[in-house]
């Protein structure tokens, strides 16, 4: 035996929910030109973010992000390796400080370009609110 009455809304929408066809978004995949290493960073970076974030017309940004990111990489590392030496060559520590202030300068504005940094994902309301309605402290004008 059914149910008596008209069908309420709450039950139309439960029904119409299987109506609807889903839509499948696929992250890109690391162009074959890029080296396994900046590969790995392209999949973790599409990985962070929604899968529909970096469109085709990013995808060129999204590849130099990578290879900055390993160029910068291996520039901390040979920075590693001159500070571990007994005695220290100062020019060459110049030189490569300056490789990796470059490096900090173009992924910091790559990723303000592709909106990945947290200061792009800053917002007013996530400014105070987020953060602060976590806290188990009361603010003073909630007592």
């Amino acid at each position: 035996m059914g149910q008596r009455g008209k069908t309420s809304s709450a039950a139309l929408e439960v029904a119409g929910v299987g109506v609807q066809a889903v839509q499948v978004i696929r992250r890109p995949d690391a162009p074959l030109d890029l080296t396994p290493e900046e590969a790995d960073v392209w999949v973790e970076t599409v990985d962070a973010m929604p899968a529909d974030w970096f469109q085709r017309e990013t995808w060129p940004l999204l590849r130099q992000w990578c290879r900055h990111t390993v160029t910068a990489r291996r520039v901390a590392q040979m920075i590693d390796t001159a500070s571990a030496r007994e005695e220290i060559n100062v020019a060459e520590m110049k030189d490569l400080l300056g490789m990796q202030a470059k490096e900090s300068s173009a992924l910091k504005a790559l990723a303000a370009s592709m909106r990945i940094s947290q200061q792009a994902s800053y917002s007013a309301r996530g400014a105070g609110g987020e953060k602060s309605r976590r806290s188990p402290m009361k603010r003073p004008w909630e007592a």
